[in-house]
């Protein structure tokens, strides 16, 4: 079976955001309005929002199961008021429980956090718990810089940290690393944000000793891990200079996605980084939608680009199935009970 390991529910219906905007308003006005409540949304209109967009790709391009989390931009968490951030994720991801109760064989649930900027990670910790003993999420998505693009948060691999990182290996779930919208007007979200974060974070974590206080974490880097394969050279060379572990020593909790949009950075991908360290990903639907004209295909239908890249065929079954059940056990679970999903 093919999984992609990035999914976002983009499409959500519009009740979804009304109900965002009215916790947004409601900050505006200095908090005088009463605390509003996520409006309505039926099965049948659920199903629909998906059904006509991620759910037919995945069946148009072939592939089989998303591993869905909510919209990243909206998961906003430079608004600073926690009540709010924690009732938006929790709305968030009980959409998208509702998504994978609907269509369990082709929907994983990964957790949105109500993270604010300096705040405390108390309801993150609550709110990651919740969505897995009780939602039976398989993941969850972390923001390494809650401020919106200021990067006024200590790095990964500070104590700060740590609680989320005990519940994370408590529960046996990776985080995704993914930052959301950009408020810095230098800095635009998709585009420079996104891949910056995975840059930034991987650095951070070569220069920490993260891995040895928790070994059992497991985090992925999206976007193809933004420019880290490309300056590898530039990697292995710091960590020389600096007289650190080889960035190597990090594989063994670090992962890429495949959410690359063209051929030859697919292929440098998976030049550069071992097989065993790189997931199936579309980002469908995401930041980079349309069709390529070069090609006439999908920018986003990443998985003709994996088909092509010279790789053995052993290690394109790890990029495409084999590597997700690995680095997220409670999804390899999930499937085997499934009777359509054995691998």
């Amino acid at each position: 079976m093919i999984i992609d390991c990035h999914g976002h529910f983009t499409t959500a219906p519009a009740a979804h955001g009304a109900f965002r905007r009215a916790q947004l308003d409601r900050l505006s006005d200095g908090a005088a309005l009463p605390m509003p409540a996520p409006g309505p949304i039926s099965d049948d209109e659920l199903g629909e929002a998906v059904e006509a967009n991620q759910l037919r790709l995945l069946r148009e391009r072939g592939t089989d199961l998303t591993i869905f989390s909510p919209r990243a931009s909206d998961m906003q968490h430079h608004v600073t008021d926690p009540a709010t951030a924690q009732a938006w994720a929790r709305a968030c991801n009980d959409l998208i429980h509702r998504v994978t109760s609907l269509f369990p064989a082709h929907f994983a649930g990964a957790a949105q956090l109500p993270q604010v900027p300096g705040g405390p990670l108390a309801d993150s910790v609550a709110e990651l718990e919740r969505c897995v003993t009780e939602l039976g999420f398989v993941g969850v998505n972390l923001n390494p810089d809650p401020s919106g693009g200021y990067w006024s948060a200590p790095p990964l691999t500070d104590e700060y940290w740590f609680p989320l990182y005990e519940k994370m290996t408590e529960l046996d779930v990776p985080g995704m690393i993914h930052v959301s919208t950009s408020v810095n007007p230098a800095v635009h979200t998709l585009g420079a944000h996104y891949l910056n974060a995975d840059t930034t974070v991987f650095m951070q974590l070569l220069e920490g000793d993260l891995f040895a206080r928790f070994p059992a974490l497991r985090l992925i880097i999206p976007h193809g891990g933004g420019a880290v394969p490309y300056h590898w050279g530039r990697f292995r060379g710091l960590a020389e200079r600096m007289q650190r572990p080889a960035p190597d020593t990090l594989l063994g909790h670090v992962y890429f996605d495949t959410c690359v949009y063209h051929q030859p950075g697919i292929d440098l991908l998976t030049s550069v980084i071992p097989a065993d360290n790189i997931l199936f990903a579309s980002e469908m639907l995401g930041a980079v939608r349309g069709v390529n004209p070069d090609s006439g295909a999908a920018w986003d239908d990443t998985k003709r680009y994996v088909e092509q890249a010279p790789i053995p065929a052993a290690a394109r079954a790890q990029v495409f199935e084999l590597n997700a059940r690995r680095v997220y056990p409670r999804l390899a679970a999930r499937l085997d009970r499934l009777p359509c999903c054995h691998g």
